[in-house]
């Protein structure tokens, strides 16, 4: 056994915090700046030691390493674009110490677009052969809806070219813009495009100018929700089940949903086998505690709007409508590390300024 794996082979104490994590590192950085500089077994020297390190911490970091300078090795820590992860990969650079010869940088930054060429089995992606066109929709306003083109784009290679064009972006963009700022993506041959052609070098300057629109509209908007009534709704499932939701339906009439354009969902699951698909007592009491933990803490005046919830075949799913994606991340990780013993909890953050995804509940 050469030195290096000696080393790691002693048994270390488990991560549990971001301050575990960089503490862990900074007793190996020495070796792992020489591996990177060297570039020699970079994968198995040191991915293949910093992953279940990280994965100890929360299975959702990726990164990527490269020299910065002549001195100093960069760590990119990225959420591979998953909203909900984001704020995860911002807490864990924050909580960086300044160590000499690294550069911690909290998801992929934005590159200047001179510099970005991805090849990807024979095709290239640069500013030369991607192009855009916004489309506009009078029933959602501020929707941002993006066709890209791509020259050489046809029904045969369809899935490279979205593929190809999504890493350009991603790398243009840079991480965190890409996976905010876009409400929706399509592609389209060149023969197909419906609006004149913009160079994709001009995608960035449009969407900064409709971001600094969206929030000279909806800056500081507020909506209280505690003096509402939520309308109860019953309906039966086509398997004879019934569905009890519970819903604010004056809130889903607000003209300003696009000032919270984030939608929460929390799906937790319960056995209903022998109610119907509904809960328990036990099981009731659980849900209604975790609900009101939920509630505590997001609030309405900070931004958080409770549309209301769902009870249906063994789930209770709890809506919220958010003016950020990050607190309601932490929240719910927190929760469902809580309560992961007593009961099954998924949930998920998406982008959704018209709340179409309560159209349902609407006549």
């Amino acid at each position: 056994m050469n030195l290096f794996n000696n080393f790691f082979s002693k048994k270390e104490d488990p991560i549990h915090s971001y301050q575990d994590f960089w503490n862990w590192f900074q007793t190996h950085e020495k070796t792992f700046f020489k591996v990177v500089k060297k570039h020699n077994n970079i994968e198995k020297d040191f991915f293949d030691k910093i992953s279940p390190k990280l994965n100890e911490l929360k299975d959702s970091f990726s990164f990527l390493t490269g020299m910065f300078d002549d001195n100093t090795v960069e760590l990119v820590l990225t959420a591979d674009g998953t909203i909900m992860n984001l704020v995860f990969v911002e807490e864990l650079v924050k909580a960086a110490p300044s160590i000499k010869g690294w550069k911690f940088t909290a998801l992929k930054p934005a590159i200047p677009i001179e510099n970005v060429s991805i090849e990807m089995d024979d095709y290239t992606f640069n500013k030369e052969n991607i192009f855009f066109y916004s489309n506009e929709h009078s029933e959602y306003p501020d929707e941002i809806d993006i066709t890209i083109v791509h020259n050489d784009f046809s029904n045969d290679n369809q899935a490279t070219i979205i593929n190809g064009s999504y890493i350009f972006l991603d790398n243009y963009l840079g991480e965190l813009d890409f996976a905010t700022t876009i409400d929706h993506l399509t592609f389209c041959r060149k023969e197909e495009a419906s609006k004149e052609l913009v160079p994709i070098h001009k995608l960035k300057d449009f969407l900064i100018w409709r971001e600094k629109e969206f929030i000279e509209k909806y800056e500081g908007k507020r909506y209280q929700t505690e003096e509402e009534g939520y309308s109860g709704l019953e309906a039966e499932l086509k398997n004879g089940m019934p569905l009890i939701a519970i819903i604010n339906t004056d809130l889903l009439e607000w003209d300003s949903k696009a000032s919270h354009p984030w939608v929460m969902i929390v799906e937790i699951k319960y056995d209903g086998e022998n109610k119907n698909g509904m809960p328990n007592e036990d099981d009731y009491n659980l849900l209604k505690e975790i609900e009101s933990e939920i509630l505590n803490e997001l609030k309405d005046t900070e931004g958080y709007l409770y549309i209301g919830r769902q009870t249906a075949e063994n789930v209770r799913e709890i809506y919220f409508a958010c003016n950020d994606f990050r607190k309601p991340s932490t929240v719910l990780y927190k929760l469902q590390k809580s309560y992961a013993n007593k009961i099954e909890m998924t949930y998920d953050i998406f982008k959704d300024k018209y709340w179409q995804s309560f159209n349902r509940f609407q006549g």
